[in-house]
């Protein structure tokens, strides 16, 4: 079983407003294979050791740099929370205070010092967190299902959710003829299946309240269609997943809907590289980091996608958001981190995504509100 713990992108907004004496930020590739843990402890252990030679040469206070010392070694200490891990492991320390994040994809080995923490990283996990909703729903049948990026799916019990068609219209069958008006027939039918989702919407309703998770729906015509035209949720993805039945198992399920939600995760990218096209001809673009350091800092930035795995060290002006490159170190940290960080704090959408799905193949790609 995997053990995950998704940062949200409130947990993002906050570790982002962190500053300190120190901020150590390590990405560890690790194991749910709890037997095979002790290669990912011995490389925690060295990135420690890096971690704590960098401070103590740039002259920090020793008192600080104990106390640092003894949040990292009581967590390499610490037997019951290495029982239990996933694919990444992202550790956020100061001395002061630690966090850490299981998580479910596969990152890069990663240490940085700084006054505040690295987590471009973390963006990927909020950006494709790669869970959603399945709604399999026919006449004879109806479950809703969560998949996971690396668990089983799981049935979710909703209450008040009907148990089929016929019973939420209280009659024996759908097919049944009846002299009531407008329902008789293949119209009745119809009118009934309508009845019969908005009773399921209703039902999903407080389930789904505030959740900016996918929905995706396993059903076949007409019931897809009639579902769709009544469904107030609005993360139901456009895709139908038509290759499962009532005998279908929830793992089943969730394999067949899989290619949707990649489908979906692809079509954002595919949409934003589509806006940075329109948006060249207007001067609403940049890829250079200087700009836009500048352009985040007073609210330009309209959408961005970063380079998950790269990272530019140097420092920006508070005020001007000029940039100054430099060597990495306790007295830079990585820009376009700020830069996300800026950008976010205005409004602004930010993806992590692969270097080759960024415009120009460069370490970012902005489109931005106003021209340069």
């Amino acid at each position: 079983m995997l053990y995950v713990d998704t940062p949200t992108l409130k947990d993002f907004t906050a570790l982002n407003a962190v500053r300190a004496d120190a901020c150590v930020s390590i990405y560890l590739p690790t194991t749910p294979v709890t037997q095979d843990m002790d290669a990912a402890i011995i490389e925690l252990g060295n990135q420690i050791k890096a971690a704590l030679n960098q401070l103590e040469a740039s002259g920090f206070d020793k008192r600080r740099l104990a106390a640092l010392s003894e949040q990292l070694d009581d967590l390499l200490d610490d037997d019951e929370f290495w029982r239990f891990q996933a694919h990444s492991l992202a550790i956020l320390a100061t001395p002061d205070t630690i966090r850490t994040f299981r998580l479910a994809n596969r990152l890069q080995l990663a240490i940085e010092v700084a006054d505040r923490f690295f987590l471009k990283p973390l963006l990927r996990a909020i950006t494709f967190p790669h869970d959603a909703f399945v709604l399999a729903i026919s006449e004879n049948d109806v479950r809703l299902i969560e998949m996971f990026p690396d668990l089983p799916p799981q049935h979710i019990n909703v209450p008040d959710l009907p148990k089929d068609a016929a019973s939420a219209v209280k009659v024996s069958s759908l097919n049944n003829r009846t002299s009531m008006r407008r329902v008789m027939g293949s119209e009745g039918q119809k009118v009934r299946l309508a009845q019969y989702a908005r009773q399921v919407d209703a039902a999903l309703r407080p389930v789904l309240a505030g959740r900016d998770v996918p929905l995706i729906l396993a059903a076949n015509e007409p019931v897809a269609a009639i579902f769709r035209s009544v469904c107030s949720y609005p993360n139901l993805l456009p895709e139908t997943v038509a290759a499962t039945n009532d005998r279908s198992s929830e793992a089943e399920i969730a394999a067949a809907a899989r290619p949707v939600l990649d489908a979906a995760y692809t079509r954002q990218i595919e949409e934003i590289k589509a806006l940075f096209a329109r948006r060249e001809s207007d001067r609403r673009t940049t890829t250079d980091i200087s700009d836009a350091a500048r352009l985040a800092t007073f609210g330009g930035i309209e959408t961005l996608l970063v380079d998950m795995d790269d990272v530019v060290h140097g420092t920006i002006d508070d005020e001007t958001g000029a940039v100054t490159f430099g060597e990495e170190g306790p007295e830079t940290y990585g820009i376009v981190d700020e830069i996300i960080g800026r950008a976010l704090a205005s409004g602004a959408r930010v993806l992590a995504v692969r270097r080759g799905e960024v415009p120009g193949g460069q370490a970012l790609a902005a489109t931005l509100r106003y021209p340069l």
